[in-house]
């Protein structure tokens, strides 16, 4: 049977770049909220050899990421999943947030899990963000109930992002937060897996020139101070990310697993080195 690889929030910027970097002699399933957008992307992709299907899945739902397995299977034997669907500071509710980054990524690597076997990656795409929530033991005591107390997990979750006195900033430490959550469940799920010859593991881009990104720079003073700690004081390209994402996911990194990969074009380490 043919490989198949499955891309969340498949139908524009960093999915969509990924997808073109996956081999040709496999098949890929695009899936995300927008028909349109992953029609789009299948025409570009077809026109450049790729064999495409795609289909919608709100990855908030467990039942939806089932019928998305289902569907997947039925083509083929699931090989790579590459999860980058995921919503911004800019594009909803604290709630909606949390449960499309957060209880989205749980639900898609506990059901991906049922249906991938040795030498299956999953790559959870989490957000530099995750790096500015505090590392304490509350946190990780509620990460631990997303598995099977969802609707605890949801509702502590929300109760952190809210607490005064930034309560109208819930929505960005909402992100922060549900992302910081990606990168422990990867790891997580990474020690989890391996025994099934699964390998899982996270990347954390920066700011990228998407329209999320752009969102983000005109709303946030922080992302525009961001650019300037990076390297070459610019955005990174959805181009750039999807090469490095497909690389990641690439069989041949084997030993690459239970880590997050950050690609923030040095913001990270910038501040230190910026000039007075």
């Amino acid at each position: 049977m043919a490989n198949v690889c499955v891309i969340t929030g498949g139908g524009s910027g960093m999915g969509l770049e990924t997808a073109r970097h996956i081999p040709k002699d496999v098949i890929l399933v695009l899936t995300g909220r927008t028909v349109s957008k992953l029609e789009h992307a299948k025409e570009i992709l077809e026109a450049e050899g790729h064999r495409v299907y795609t289909t919608a899945c709100d990855v908030s739902v467990r039942r939806d990421v089932h019928e998305l397995c289902l569907f997947a299977a039925g083509l083929g034997t699931i090989k790579t999943v590459i999860h980058a669907a995921g919503l911004s500071p800019t594009m909803g509710d604290a709630e909606k947030i949390i449960m499309v980054n957060a209880v989205g990524t749980k639900n898609v690597n506990m059901e991906f899990f049922k249906y991938m076997n040795d030498g299956g990656v999953i790559v959870d795409i989490a957000s530099s963000s995750a790096y500015a929530a505090p590392d304490i033991l509350a946190i990780r005591q509620i990460f631990d109930e997303a598995e099977y107390q969802e609707e605890k997990f949801v509702k502590h979750m929300l109760g952190e992002a809210t607490l005064p006195p930034g309560e109208e900033n819930a929505p960005g430490f909402a992100y922060t937060l549900s992302k910081k959550f990606v990168v422990w469940y990867a790891q997580k799920c990474a020690h989890e897996y391996a025994g099934k010859g699964i390998r899982v593991v996270s990347v954390s881009p920066g700011l990228i020139e998407t329209d999320m990104g752009s969102r983000e720079v005109e709303a946030w003073d922080y992302a525009k101070e961001m650019i300037e700690n990076t390297c070459e004081h610019r955005m990174g390209t959805a181009a750039e990310m999807g090469f490095t994402i497909a690389m990641i996911a690439d069989e041949r990194n084997g030993y690459l697993r239970g880590i997050d990969v950050l690609i923030d074009g040095g913001a990270s380490t910038g501040k230190q080195f910026k000039k007075k």
